[in-house]
């Protein structure tokens, strides 16, 4: 034997290489991967949700919190391997689907295989003679199978012959969803390359949002080729926000009413109302703006010694989902002109950090929540300060205090207590912190997809070709006649199945009714 160059042996890789990758097995086994690789992504916080979730979740972790970030688990959908298995399983779609269409072209153009020599061995046979004459029986039989292919050949003995075949749109709609399946993969990458995803919390009855910059939000997703410039401008502001519950505090409904521009009307100021509830989004300019939670925000107001007042009002965090105890922070800067220097300023910085609860229910002096709904509320706070870390330039936690802050001495305790709405507490400077009640928020979610409608119509036709394949039978019939002394004719019927199914022998039956009515048919022994 002659031994392979080493140019034809690596041909030869690189063609059974590719008829493996192109396998109908290995596209199953892939997308299997695919599914499998995305579990990590619904289990783990990931980095483009929730950046905070996750250096919490690898602090808790410092020997496997790292390694877990090395391999990219907290960026699955945008990770190396990921990826990797979502070019694979498109390229082994596309390269098994694109042969199989040719060969479905190839065998719409060929004519139905003629009659077998013995249709007795066949799953369904029936013969019989009729009052006609060859010719006379075909042309009847044929008249009545509309619908179907149909090949007629006339044998060397002078036998007249008929084969018929229906059911090719079975491959074809496999192979529409096997399409629109690739067109499915296409259309998410679309998405996900040129898409975003922005999300901020507003407050009822607040200035509202316009999405004209990634700042405008407090967490924005990307896309991999979307820089954040060319948003779509639209500007919501909540009007207000209801929630129903359950005795038991569980919620029925969420429903914020809202006032929203986009296009023309941020010209002309025009604002139009809308109600968004969860999973019925707004729908504007391409964009969609869902309502995903709600919370509570506190609102507090700081009397310096002067008689100047800083009010605000600020998100805090649902830490219980049935009761809507939260928890936040608050930072405020001294009016300007009250210190001589920013130093002595920054000493004198406020800070107060606490648990919120609707629906106050106390154990001593502590406080919890025992409804969710806004019936009684309370704030439990602590005040501090000192340099709150306003003028750092880091990035802070919006929820929490940076514990190192007052751990190196920079934040002072000043005062823990419990108010409700109207109380207040004096610091020993005469700094007077008030607790003037709270607001609702809700939290809205910005996502432009470019790619949205082509998903939809490439699931629905996935769909439809699915249901095809599944509900349309490959079935083949042939029809042989044969003239007799008698100037009748002997006719004998055979059926094949080209995919097993249910049903079948029954609609034989039918058919050959069909195919020799109005023809006088004596019937031989050896119909099965």
């Amino acid at each position: 034997m002659t031994a392979r160059s080493p140019v034809g042996r690596g041909a030869a890789l690189v063609r059974n290489t590719w008829r493996g990758l192109t396998s109908m097995r290995t596209a199953l086994m892939l997308l299997f991967l695919l599914a499998l690789a995305a579990i990590p992504g619904a289990l783990l916080p990931q980095r483009s949700l929730n950046e905070s979730k996750v250096a919490e979740y690898i602090a808790k972790r410092p020997t496997l919190g790292p390694w877990m970030d090395r391999l990219e688990l907290f960026d699955v959908f945008g990770s190396f391997w990921f990826t990797a298995v979502y070019v694979l399983l498109f390229i082994s779609l596309v390269g098994c689907i694109l042969p199989r269409c040719l060969d479905h072209y190839r065998a719409l153009r060929t004519p139905p295989a003629p009659a077998p020599r013995n249709l007795a061995r066949l799953p369904h046979h029936w013969s019989g003679a009729v009052d006609a004459d060859p010719r006379q029986t075909l042309d009847h039989a044929r008249a009545r199978l509309r619908g179907w292919r149909i090949t007629e050949r006339t044998g060397d003995d002078g036998q007249l012959s008929l084969s018929a075949e229906k059911g090719y749109l079975r491959e074809v709609g496999n192979l529409v969803f096997h399409l629109a399946l690739v067109g499915l993969l296409v259309a998410l990458a679309v998405g996900k390359l040129f898409g975003y995803e922005g999300n901020v919390m507003v407050i009822a009855n607040g200035p509202g949002i316009c999405s004209t910059s990634p700042a405008a939000f407090d967490s924005f997703r990307a896309g991999n080729v979307q820089n954040g410039t060319g948003l779509t401008p639209v500007c919501v502001r909540v009007k207000d926000f209801a929630a129903d519950y359950l005795d038991s505090g569980q919620a029925k409904m969420f429903t914020a009413h809202i006032d929203y521009q986009a296009g023309a009307d941020l010209a002309g100021n025009a604002w139009r109302p809308d109600t968004l509830q969860v999973n019925h989004p707004l729908r504007v300019s391409g964009d969609r703006i869902y309502l995903q939670g709600h919370g509570y925000a506190p609102t507090f107001t700081v009397t310096f010694p002067d008689g100047r007042t800083r009010t605000e009002t600020v998100e805090f965090r649902p830490d219980d989902a049935t009761t809507f105890l939260s928890s936040g922070v608050l930072r405020i800067d001294p009016p300007g002109g009250m210190y001589s220097t920013d130093a002595e300023r920054r000493k004198h910085q406020i800070a107060i950090e606490g648990l919120f609860a609707p629906t106050a229910f106390l154990h001593g002096s502590l406080l919890s929540s025992s409804y969710p709904a806004m019936t009684d509320p309370a704030v439990a706070v602590d005040v501090y300060v000192g340099d709150t870390g306003l003028d750092s330039g880091k990035p802070q936690n919006l929820f929490a205090l940076d514990p190192a802050l007052v751990e190196t001495g920079r934040l002072a305790k000043q005062a823990r207590v419990n108010l409700r709405p109207g109380q207040s507490t004096t610091l020993k400077d005469g700094v007077k912190v008030t607790f003037d009640g709270a607001e609702q928020f809700v939290n809205l979610q910005f996502s432009h997809d470019p790619a949205q409608g082509w998903v939809l119509a490439s699931a629905l036709t996935m769909m439809g070709g699915l249901l095809g394949s599944l509900l349309i039978r490959r079935r083949r019939i042939w029809i042989r006649v044969v003239g007799d002394q008698e100037r009748r004719s002997v006719v004998e019927l055979g059926g094949l199945a080209r995919t097993d199914h249910a049903g079948w022998g029954d609609e034989f039956d039918r058919l050959r009714t069909r195919l020799i009515a109005g023809i006088t048919a004596e019937e031989s022994t050896d119909a099965h």
